[in-house]
């Protein structure tokens, strides 16, 4: 019997390796949920012998030095270039995922407006919804357009209603079922033309963010096209082991909010007091080795395996689509069968598969294979038919 510790029992060896062999083959069949998994950190894996504590605000000096607030500051930095922000006025930290990422927004946006109204979209993540809830602002559900995209007609004439307020605005750059995005210069104009001087645009870009970029046309939601801060997913569309994610926000409405806090000598602004101090090491690892061009690369891959699926799905009957430039193909919701061999996720009528950088055409073949090996028995595929 294989050995994986020598303190532990032979029952508890086992169980460990049971748990292995059950999460690599879960891994390895999965297409429905946004996770990279082509990673590789084995070169820096003795790192996981310390206590890294990123603690305090990455951009000031801490008295717990077991830390990488140096290679977090650039991964920062990174993606503040990436999404266009003033090099002379941002700031941002690396958090535990989205869902934190989108915390910190809607918390910074508070304390700025403290009578404000939050708009968001009907798609937009459930973690807002939450949050919203945790900070105790009041909020208006937006109607989305049929292809998941929030509908600007419907949040011009509910904010006309609430003009003498505040204005908080929660949009989605690739929302979850459908890889939607709302479009933050309209958003921006839309505000203007009301003459709401008051606002903040938090966008959630926990998939798309990273890849945003690289879009052929570009499509509007950094600082540039009117963004007050935004947030991606680390584990998603660039990969690691640990859940993580980055916000980045303008340093000059981080210091009106900032607190001093003499017990770690460093400001209070992060959500979380002890942050997890790996996730940055393993971000400042995949972008220093991939670059911007490595990313772009990455991206123009899913693409072209998300071309592939859909039309594969076409040609077998199934209505199959997607956003433009999405790696996410939308179609019928399918049976419990399917759903669970390939984990797909599903919400409605519909499931979808994400191309993520480490889907392959062969993955997507074996899944119309199975699809076609019921095709005798569509109801057994998709429960609303093709």
């Amino acid at each position: 019997m294989k050995t994986i510790s020598e303190s532990l029992t032979e029952q508890d060896n086992q169980r460990l390796i049971e748990l292995e062999q059950f999460i690599e083959n879960a891994r390895d069949n999965f297409l429905g949920y946004p996770v990279s998994k082509d990673f590789d950190y084995s070169e820096i894996n003795h790192f996981l012998k310390y206590p890294i504590n990123n603690l305090g605000d990455p951009f000031e000096d801490c008295t717990y030095k077991v830390q990488t607030h140096e290679l977090e500051r650039e991964v920062v930095g990174f993606f503040a270039k990436l999404f266009r922000a003033n090099p002379k006025d941002y700031w941002g930290y690396v958090t535990n995922g989205g869902s934190e990422s989108n915390l910190y927004g809607l918390y910074l946006a508070r304390e700025l407006y403290p009578k404000a109204m939050v708009y968001y979209s009907e798609s937009t993540h459930y973690s807002v919804r939450k949050n919203i809830h945790l900070l105790n602002i009041p909020s208006i559900v937006i109607r989305s357009q049929e292809n998941g995209e929030i509908d600007y007609t419907d949040f011009e004439n509910t904010l006309k209603m609430n003009r003498h307020k505040p204005a908080i605005v929660l949009t989605t750059f690739g929302t979850t079922m459908k890889e939607a995005k709302d479009d933050v210069s309209k958003i921006r104009n839309i505000l203007k033309g009301l003459a709401i001087q008051d606002s903040y645009i938090h966008c959630d870009a926990a998939l798309s963010g990273s890849y945003g970029a690289f879009m052929e046309p570009r499509f509007p939601f950094d600082f540039k096209d009117g963004a007050d801060s935004i947030s991606i997913s680390g584990h998603k569309f660039i990969g690691s082991p640990i859940p993580t994610g980055v916000i980045i926000t303008k340093r000059s409405n981080r210091d009106r909010i900032s607190k001093g806090i003499s017990y770690i000598g460093s400001l209070d602004t992060t959500i979380t007091g002890s942050r997890n101090g790996h996730c940055p090491l393993f971000l400042w690892y995949t972008l220093k080795k991939l670059g911007v061009n490595g990313l772009k690369k990455r991206y123009l891959h899913s693409l072209e395996i998300a071309e592939y699926c859909e039309q594969r799905l076409k040609e077998i009957g199934i209505n199959a689509w997607r956003n433009p430039n999405a790696i996410t193909v939308v179609f019928p919701k399918v049976s419990e069968k399917i759903k669970s061999k390939w984990q797909l996720a599903t919400e409605g009528d519909i499931s979808h598969i994400i191309c993520m950088p480490n889907v392959t055409k062969e993955q997507i073949d074996n899944f119309i294979h199975d699809v076609e090996n019921c095709v005798e028995k569509p109801e057994e595929v998709f429960e609303f038919g093709f």
